[in-house]
């Protein structure tokens, strides 16, 4: 027997999550049976979508449960198998975070629509980086500018949580591509670092009284694409300030995930109808089909040294918790990530 700690949801939030709306408890990960192997997690993820499956509520993936080990991203190593295909001190990616050990059979799994235990070939890249740059938020960002935005030619970008684990590499991608970036994140430091990869105008959204304004003032000739991290007054900022047949790639809105009152809109948000402006929401598992192209375009950005990241590390399973509450207070710069190994 193997013992394993892993946190579950104690409770479901209401507003912003607390600690005491999860617990942590200490299980046997029993011998293996035929086909499964063991796994012991050296990383795992903390994202903000993961707020919405605390909420009992029909969605687009189905809600944690109460009493249960949570789930997310996470990176792992091989350490025992009964399955032929994968072997001990093999790298796997699972959805198995927020645990320490267990016990899965690949096969089964797929099988039964519940995801995948992919091996990774690292590529002399760190494993976290699978749950970052070169991994669903990187994919995210990839996605969203090029596919949603349908990014062209000569385009001003405006990207909210510009130094978030989506947002840094939205800003990357684009001025790779040679457009003018804006970005908008909070606190010097991550004004700092978004001017160190860079980007054109940063908007310190914390220091400046009207993001509004200030969007006019950076970028007086309007923008073509919004990347949406975040809702509220930068949404607004967007509309405000987008050219006619400006695209909106909505990826996510997390100044609303902890709301508990009446959820308005932007009060102008007629302006997309005037200047034929399109809005597109997406769901980066709707678009598995460019992680090929993703995977090889990101290499060898990387490897070519013309990507950097930025990651926000919380020790032990015990501080996963910890590091999830801070995703809605901005307190990561970057990937959150919680080590484990």
């Amino acid at each position: 027997m193997v013992t394993s700690r892993e946190i579950r949801l104690k409770s479901r939030p209401v507003g912003e999550p607390v600690h005491d709306n999860f617990e942590l408890a200490t299980v046997e990960v029993a011998a293996l049976d035929d086909g499964e192997i063991q796994v012991r997690n050296l990383w795992m993820s903390v994202d903000p979508y993961m707020r919405g499956r605390m909420t009992d509520r029909k969605s687009y993936v189905p809600p944690f449960e109460l009493g249960k080990a949570l789930q997310g991203g996470a990176i792992g190593e091989v350490t025992a198998s009964n399955d032929p295909d994968f072997k001990p001190g093999d790298i796997v990616s699972t959805m198995f975070g927020w645990r320490e050990v267990f016990n899965v059979s690949p096969k089964a799994l797929a099988a039964g629509g519940m995801g995948a235990v992919t091996k990774i070939d690292t590529h002399g890249l760190p494993p976290q980086a699978f749950l970052g740059v070169a991994g669903m938020p990187g994919l995210t960002a990839y996605v969203g500018l090029l596919r949603i935005a349908a990014l062209k030619d000569g385009d001003v970008v405006f990207v909210s949580a510009a130094a978030g684990a989506v947002g840094q590499v939205v800003c990357q991608i684009a001025k790779l591509k040679g457009h003018t970036v804006i970005g908008s994140a909070g606190g010097p430091e991550k004004v700092a670092f978004l001017k160190s990869i860079g980007v054109d105008h940063v908007i310190d959204y914390k220091a400046t009284p009207d993001v509004v304004a200030e969007l006019e003032k950076v970028a007086p000739k309007g923008i073509d694409v919004y990347f949406e991290n975040v809702g509220g007054v930068h949404l607004e900022a967007a509309l405000n300030s987008a050219r006619p047949f400006a695209r909106f790639a909505l990826c996510g809105m997390i100044s609303q995930y902890n709301e508990t009152g009446k959820l308005t809109g932007p009060p102008n948000i007629i302006q997309a109808v005037g200047k034929s402006l399109r809005l597109e929401g997406f769901i980066v598992s709707n678009h598995y089909d460019l992680a090929p192209q993703f995977l090889k375009d990101m290499a060898g950005w990387i490897g070519a040294d013309q990507i950097k990241w930025n990651e926000t590390v919380e020790d032990g399973v015990e501080r996963a918790p910890d590091a999830f509450i801070k995703l809605f207070k901005g307190e990561n710069l970057g990937k959150m990530l919680v080590r484990l190994g």
